[in-house]
């Protein structure tokens, strides 16, 4: 065998190898990507979760789903499809099982969305929201902390997202994950913030952790639910009772 031959060959096997090499280690990452992803929202393959949905507060036609409600819904059914896991959509006042059994995503403030007002006075009593029957400067407006969040409709308003881990104790381990806003385009914000930020959030909490956050919609006339930040983290505060329960209004 030449000298040139030679050097083909191992010139080939070289690019073959590191070909191969390239592909494992990529393969390698996204698996790792996709099992940290997995972990952090409950949906390992095949499993199945719950997407419970409030009635839009502004209909007068019996049952209906906001629009950005809906949008929302369509991003986490992205995300959970990601996962490969399968979901269930559920309204809000037929949703009725504990929790931990299943992944839950939990959609709207709990005015309009009775499965979000019991997991607040259940699992975050600190957590307060303004029904819509006071002064109209405080309509709406999120307490948490000993501090209240105004909206200013359009330009500056408010959402809770969280994630709470459930009992490992009871065998259910699957978390809740909870998007309660001032209006439907906070909650699609709140979505797209945990989808887009699961990473940073799984780093700082842990894949298993729990959290809260108060995030800040900014000039959703505008932007949408794109241009969001975090007020705080108000993990602690939501996590400890308040001086007066949840205000949730009559239907």
């Amino acid at each position: 065998m030449s000298d040139d031959v030679r050097n083909i060959l191992l010139g080939l096997a070289a690019s073959g190898i590191s070909a191969a090499l390239g592909w494992f280690v990529r393969t390698y990452l996204w698996r790792r990507k996709l099992h940290r992803k997995q972990r952090f929202f409950g949906l390992p393959s095949g499993s199945e979760c719950l997407m419970v949905i409030n009635r839009d507060p502004g209909s007068t036609r019996g049952w209906s789903v906001a629009r950005h409600d809906v949008f929302a819904l369509i991003e986490l059914s992205a995300l959970i499809k990601e996962c490969a896991a399968h979901a269930e959509i559920l309204p809000h006042d037929t949703a009725w099982q504990g929790f931990g059994a299943r992944t839950e995503f939990c959609i709207g403030g709990p005015i309009s969305n009775h499965r979000m007002a019991a997991h607040l006075r259940s699992m975050l009593p600190g957590f307060q929201v303004n029904d819509f029957t006071g002064p109209v400067e405080d309509q709406g407006a999120l307490t948490v902390g000993g501090e209240t969040y105004r909206m200013e409709k359009g330009k500056v308003e408010y959402v809770f997202l969280a994630r709470l881990a459930a009992d490992e104790n009871t065998g259910n381990n699957r978390p809740v994950f909870l998007a309660s806003g001032q209006r439907g385009v906070t909650n699609q914000a709140a979505v797209r913030y945990l989808a887009r930020h699961y990473l940073r959030l799984s780093r700082k909490y842990g894949v298993d952790g729990t959290f809260c956050l108060l995030l800040k919609v900014v000039n959703s006339d505008a932007y949408g639910p794109d241009v969001v930040e975090v007020v705080a983290d108000v993990t602690r505060e939501a996590r400890t009772p308040a001086s007066r329960p949840v205000a949730v209004a009559a239907e």
